[in-house]
C-alpha cells in the first residue's frame, strides 16, 4: 500500500514538473497554426483537409497470375532484345558479304565459317545462360527484327539439314525455331515492350555497354 502511494505521489510530482512550465510560456506566432474555419451560426468549426486515402481489395488471383505472367515477359523483352537487333545487323552484313561473295561455294563457307566463330566467341556464353521462356522469345524477336523465322534462316546460310538438326533440338526444349511473330495477336503484349525499348534507345545503350566490355576484355 505504501508503495502504491509513493507511485502515485511521483506521478502527480511528474505531471506538476510538466504542466507548470508550459503553463509559464510565452505564446508567439510559431505557437498558432492557422486553420480553414466554417461558421454555422454563432459556432465557428476549425477545418482541416486532409489528403485522400484509398483503399483496395487484394488483387483476384486471375489478374495476380497475369501480372505475374506480364512482369515475366516484359524482363525476358528487356532481357533478350539487344541479342534480337544484334542478329538482324548481322544477317543484314551477311547478306551484303555473300552477294559480294557470289556463287564460290567454298569462298562462303569459308567466310560463313569466320562469322560463326566470331559469335561464338563473343555470345555463346551468354546464350547458353538464358532460360527456355527466354529463349522462345529471343526467337520470336529475331522474326520481327529480319523479317525470317530462325528455321529459314539457319535453312539459308547453312542448310536444309542444318536446319532440321536445330529445329529438333529446340522442341526437346519446348521451343520451335518456326515461330513467327504476331504484333496484333498472340505478341500484341511483347510488341508494346519493344516499342518501349525502341522508344527509349534502350538497345543502342546495350550496344555500348557491349562493346566496353570487349574492349575491357582485350586489354
Amino acid at each position: 500500500m505504501l508503495r502504491s502511494l509513493v507511485y502515485i505521489s511521483l506521478v502527480f510530482l511528474l505531471l506538476a514538473a510538466t504542466i507548470a512550465p508550459l503553463g509559464a510560456q510565452t505564446r508567439t506566432a510559431r505557437d498558432t497554426i492557422l486553420l480553414g474555419a466554417v461558421v454555422e451560426g454563432k459556432d465557428t468549426i476549425p477545418m482541416i483537409f486532409l489528403p485522400d486515402v484509398y483503399k483496395t481489395d487484394r488483387m483476384l488471383k486471375k489478374f495476380a497470375k497475369e501480372r505475374r505472367k506480364y512482369d515475366m515477359l516484359y524482363y525476358n523483352v528487356y532481357k533478350v532484345y539487344p541479342y534480337a537487333v544484334t542478329a538482324a545487323d548481322v544477317l543484314k552484313d551477311v547478306d551484303v558479304n555473300l552477294a559480294k561473295i557470289g556463287d564460290h561455294r567454298d569462298a562462303r563457307k569459308a567466310y560463313l565459317k569466320t562469322v560463326e566463330r566470331e559469335l561464338n566467341k563473343r555470345f555463346k556464353g551468354e546464350l547458353e545462360d538464358l532460360t527456355i521462356s527466354q529463349g522462345q522469345v529471343l526467337v520470336k524477336l529475331i522474326d520481327r527484327q529480319t523479317g525470317k523465322n530462325c528455321y529459314g534462316i539457319i535453312k539459308e546460310l547453312k542448310g536444309g539439314f542444318s536446319a532440321v538438326i536445330w529445329q529438333s533440338v529446340a522442341l526437346i526444349f519446348n521451343n520451335s525455331l518456326k515461330r513467327e511473330y504476331d504484333p496484333n495477336g498472340d505478341d500484341k503484349d511483347m510488341e508494346g515492350i519493344v516499342r518501349e525499348l525502341e522508344a527509349a534507345n534502350y538497345h543502342q545503350y546495350q550496344y555500348k555497354l557491349q562493346q566496353s566490355q570487349l574492349q575491357a576484355k582485350r586489354n
